[in-house]
């Protein structure tokens, strides 16, 4: 799936992942390719991409996030640390 990671200020991330694991409001979930169409509201908290054998870890604060058609897009208030 394409992942694309955006702040007000700037891309963070774009590229292709196998999951991502992310902080909703009512608890972690994660998104895998070809996953059903979602739209949640983000916690401030650990956003983790995984792809081929790869693992990054970022720490977001708060935001939306989008999953359609096999592409995902979170939109977060900004970043804490990677």
């Amino acid at each position: 799936m394409t992942l694309e990671i955006l702040t007000p200020d700037k891309q963070i991330f774009e590229g292709t992942a196998t999951s991502v694991s992310l902080p909703g409001a009512l608890g972690s979930f994660e998104i895998l390719d070809n996953h059903a169409p979602i739209i949640s509201t983000l916690n401030d908290g650990k956003l983790t991409i995984r792809s081929k054998g790869s693992e990054d870890v970022f720490f977001i604060k708060g935001g939306v996030v989008e999953a359609l058609d096999n592409k995902v897009t979170v939109l977060a208030e900004g970043i804490i640390h990677k």
